[in-house]
């Protein structure tokens, strides 16, 4: 049995998992290629206009091994944490798919809570069942990708550099290179750091959320506010750099909280979509880390005569 793992949206997160449960149940994985001109021409050619540019990208992804394999995961992400739900486009995910690319194989469309391990366990079985009917090689190969996605650490957190900014917005966008056309890269090569959401402890998270009028329902708006508020409040970053999909719901609520908590604070914000192009994205990037610079000498000066 083929299975194909698109390599978009939360792929980043949580592919040791999917990869070590499939492979330990024998099928053969067939990932697809790092996003690139291609899968981004395709995805945009097939998805709908309305959608936003990581949506567009996993429709290129699909549909660049659709025809390679048995069954592609399309994953209906439900929720990641209690009490929160995550973008409203992952519950449609398997529709929008199935509608917007011909000639497809089976698809995965089972409703996956990733909060309750007990809920991820008869997800894992069902699709289990699709590949082997062999429960106890099922429950084997689900405890030992468990163990594995445990182990796994994903994040950035830069301690070579003086400047230090952090890198935010949904993990997509943050790990996929070819969307933020490789951001990480370039802030390095001005030898400016990185830290992301990954690295400040959930208890600091939830204690910036906690001072928040009401708490936010979305994962992912929890995770940027909590990590931008603590990281500026604690002053461990010189500048943010939040990395946004254009026409995105969460986006645009989460970056005015963002705003309101860090007053004046240094923040750039990138409005990503197909048509962002390497130039302006570069002068742009140069120039809030002239700003930074600026800054920090600013005040250097005021601290030595101070």
């Amino acid at each position: 049995m083929k299975v194909g793992v698109p390599k978009g949206l939360l792929y980043y997160k949580y592919y040791p998992f999917i990869e070590t449960f499939l492979k330990e149940i024998g099928a053969e994985v067939i990932v697809s290629d790092n996003t690139n001109k291609n899968i981004l021409n395709e995805g945009v050619k097939c998805c709908v206009d309305e959608a936003c540019l990581p949506m567009k990208v996993f429709h290129g992804h699909v549909a660049s091994i659709k025809d390679k394999c048995d069954i592609i995961i399309v994953p209906r992400i439900m929720r990641v944490r209690d009490n929160e739900f995550i973008c409203p486009k992952f519950c449609g995910l398997p529709e929008m798919i199935k509608y917007s690319i011909d000639n497809m194989p089976l698809i995965t469309e089972l409703p996956l809570y990733m909060n309750d391990e007990k809920a991820l366990y008869e997800w894992v079985k069902k699709l289990g069942f699709m590949i082997t009917k062999n429960l106890y090689s099922i429950k084997m190969a689900y405890l030992k990708a468990y163990e594995k996605q445990r182990s796994f650490k994903v994040g950035i957190n830069d301690d070579k550099w003086d400047t230090k900014i952090a890198l935010l917005g949904h993990p997509y966008n943050v790990y996929d290179d070819y969307i933020n056309m490789n951001i990480v890269q370039k802030l390095h090569k001005f030898e400016v750091g990185v830290i992301t959401e990954e690295f400040v402890k959930e208890e600091y998270i939830d204690e910036e959320i906690n001072k928040l009028f009401k708490r936010p329902f979305w994962s992912f708006a929890r995770n940027s506010y909590g990590a931008a508020s603590y990281l500026v409040s604690q002053n461990k970053i010189d500048g943010i750099i939040y990395m946004s999909s254009f026409a995105c719901g969460i986006d645009s609520v989460v970056i005015e909280l963002i705003k309101d908590r860090i007053k004046d604070f240094p923040l750039l914000v990138i409005k990503m979509d197909e048509q962002t192009g390497q130039a302006g994205f570069n002068t742009r990037i140069e120039a809030f880390i002239d700003m930074l610079e600026r800054r920090k000498k600013i005040e250097n000066n005021f601290s030595a005569h101070g």
